[in-house]
């Protein structure tokens, strides 16, 4: 058997005097990513549109913020106080405070005040009960009524006339009682027209608050 010979290796070029030598390839710089930068903005976007819808949903159907303008229902609320109102899965029972839409009988020409759209009362009479009032007390069903969150001696200012109330509605007064524009107005509230139950004061006096209503 024939042996081989040394094996030769073709020599690498040399540049001549004079000539730049060509440049080797370098890594290739690592390719751009457009598609997971995409990826994020659609990420960051379904969170931002999940947020509103869910902010939306809540102040709809579940807590909704109100503002306080007036004094009809010192000492309870303040003017200026911001209350959160309960809208699901809550009870109206006597001494409730609520929200509800301006009732068919309201004129603004009565409570001497800027129109309404909303307004916020204390429940003190409900459907089937017979209300009215002698002297500075409230009677339902022939029985005084206690009312603990008014102050002692505060004067009823208009009287409550004598009714029973049909179902579905409602008898509501303010507590500050002589300046009040309520139910002894402009009558009875209907349960469709109820908004909610307040239920924590979050703003007062400019600063936050926490109080329980």
């Amino acid at each position: 058997m024939a042996e081989e010979g040394p094996s030769r290796s073709t020599p690498e070029a040399v540049p001549a005097a004079g000539q730049t030598p060509a440049p080797t390839a370098g890594p290739t710089p690592p390719a751009s990513r457009p598609p997971q930068l995409v990826r994020r903005l659609l990420s960051w976007l379904a969170i931002v549109v999940a947020a509103v819808i869910v902010a939306f949903l809540l102040r709809t159907f579940v807590v909704q913020t109100f503002y306080v303008p007036s004094g009809s229902m010192i000492p309870t609320l303040l003017p200026g106080d911001r209350i959160l109102v309960q809208k699901l899965g809550y009870s109206i029972g006597e001494g409730a405070v609520i929200v509800f839409r301006t009732p068919p009988g309201y004129r603004p020409s009565d409570c001497g005040g800027a129109p309404e759209t909303d307004l916020v009362k204390r429940v003190i009479g409900l459907p089937g009960e017979t209300i009215m009032s002698r002297g500075n007390t409230i009677y339902i069903d022939g029985k005084p009524l206690k009312e603990p969150y008014l102050p002692k001696g505060q004067s009823l200012g208009a009287p409550v006339n004598k009714e029973t109330i049909p179902p579905g509605e409602y008898f509501v007064m303010g507590d500050n009682r002589p300046v009040s524009c309520d139910s002894r107005v402009w009558g009875l509230v209907p349960r469709r027209d109820i908004v909610g139950r307040v239920f924590l004061v979050i703003w007062r006096h400019g600063g936050p608050a926490f109080h329980i209503i």
